[in-house]
Order: C-alpha cells, then sequence, then structure tokens
C-alpha cells in the first residue's frame, strides 16, 4: 500500500510518532510505500530565512532560494520520519532519479510536473524487508531538484507500483453533506466523483484531494483511500473499509 501522508496531519509531534507506529504494524500485514510532503515545516523555515511565501492555484511559488529550504526541511523531515518509523529508507527525487519531473510553469519557479518514477528502486527495498519513505522532491531535466505536489508525487508512486493509494490528511473523507459524520461517503467511483463536483457538494478544499485520487488511478492505482490522519488508529480501519472514503475507477 501506498500512504501519502500529509503536511497538516504532522503538526502534532506525538501523533506523527503514533502513526508512524501504525504505518510499522500495518507494514506486517501487506508492504508499504510513504511519500510525505511537509508544508508546515517548510512555512516555518521559510519564514526563519524572511523568504516570502506565494502560492498560485494551490501550488508554492518556489525561487531558487526557495527550493534549497524546500528541499533541507523536507530532508530533515524524510529521515525523521524514517527513524520513528524503523526499519525504513529516507529518499528524495535525486536518489537514484527516484522521482523525475519537468518544469511545470516557468512563473511558478521550480516546480515539477511528475514524469516517472524508479519503480525498480522501490520494489528492492520492499524486497530486502525495508518501507521507502519518499520525500516530495524530484529531479528535473537540468539535474537540478524540482519540487512537486505530494499527492500527486504519492499518485505516480502508487500508478508506477499498480498498487492502492491511502491519503492520509486533516479530513475524515468526503461527505455528502458536510460536516454531518452520517454523510460520510465510504466509497465513490470515478463518476460519483465528478457528479459530487458538479453538484457541488464536493468543493473548497476536498476538490483537489479528490482530483489526487483521480490522477491517481488515472496512473494505474487501483483505488485511493482518503482518510484522516489526525487520530490514532485510521490506518488500520481505512484498509478494512471502516473509515475514510474509498475511491474507485
Amino acid at each position: 500500500m501506498i500512504v501519502k501522508y500529509g503536511g497538516n496531519a504532522m503538526k502534532n509531534l506525538e501523533l506523527r510518532r503514533a502513526v508512524a507506529r501504525e504505518i510499522a504494524e500495518l507494514r506486517g500485514a501487506v508492504p508499504v510505500v510513504v511519500v510525505h510532503g511537509g508544508g508546515p515545516v517548510i512555512e516555518r523555515e521559510l519564514q526563519a530565512r524572511q523568504i516570502p511565501s506565494e502560492f498560485r492555484q494551490g501550488l508554492r511559488v518556489t525561487s531558487p532560494q526557495a527550493m534549497d529550504v524546500v528541499e533541507m526541511a523536507l530532508c530533515q523531515l524524510n529521515k525523521q520520519l524514517s527513524q520513528e518509523i524503523g526499519q525504513a529508507v529516507g529518499l528524495m527525487g535525486r536518489d537514484s532519479h527516484l522521482l523525475t519531473a519537468d518544469l511545470l510553469d516557468p512563473e511558478l519557479g521550480r516546480v515539477g510536473r511528475m514524469t516517472s518514477v524508479n519503480a525498480e528502486l522501490i520494489r528492492t527495498l520492499l524486497g530486502a524487508g525495508l518501507t521507502p519513505v519518499i520525500g516530495s522532491v524530484a529531479v528535473g531535466p537540468d539535474g537540478e531538484a524540482l519540487n512537486v505536489n505530494a499527492d500527486t508525487a504519492a499518485g505516480a508512486v502508487a500508478g508506477a507500483l499498480g498498487q492502492g493509494i491511502m491519503f492520509l490528511t486533516d479530513v475524515d473523507g468526503v461527505y455528502r453533506d458536510y460536516p454531518d459524520p452520517a454523510s460520510r461517503a465510504a466509497t465513490l467511483s470515478r463518476a460519483e466523483v465528478q457528479e459530487g463536483i458538479a453538484d457541488g457538494w464536493i468543493a473548497g478544499g476536498m476538490i483537489p484531494k479528490v482530483q489526487a485520487a483521480l490522477d491517481a488511478l488515472d496512473r494505474g492505482a487501483p483505488y485511493a483511500t482518503i482518510a484522516s490522519g489526525m487520530h490514532s488508529g485510521v490506518l488500520a480501519q481505512a484498509a478494512a473499509g471502516q473509515a475514510g472514503t474509498r475511491i474507485t475507477p
């Protein structure tokens, strides 16, 4: 299973360590690959260096100076997560061209569009009983780092491996009548997601989340689950279909 661990779900250190333990436990039942972002950590480091933050269409405008900070912050978080999970190897896109990307838009600076995943490297690590923990920095055509959206990177990994993906975020799933907990959809098809966006019951910050799920399906993932990483026990529950929303082709 591919687990995408969102930056907002990592803010609480104790919770982050609890989720890391759950990932280690899940590994006993199924091989796990972790792909992570780190928005809050990146923001903190940029502010400390008085580097301005700007977002366009949900993507961070990344100057060469900001890219250095993004890579540094994600590398540090990557190693911390790897240590907390245990029996894990922290990797970034530059490692053996694990993640490659092209420039998305010159106006966004060093922001990339995923082009390939070194699936063989991931399979080799899994075969050795190790959990790959992948930070969302890719290598560009010029050999330099590119900032890639972590949801998109995780979807690309899931597609390259042909495996299901779980997006751990700060919401419990997709609601037909938010915030009524009884309206959480346990499963949705691609068509139902598209209808939900058109009808307006999938709106706001949920739209990029379901679009990331649909992108993972487009790349070859058999399913994508959106679930909350803000409380313990969610991984096992979501894997059993008892939490979150599973989106299928």
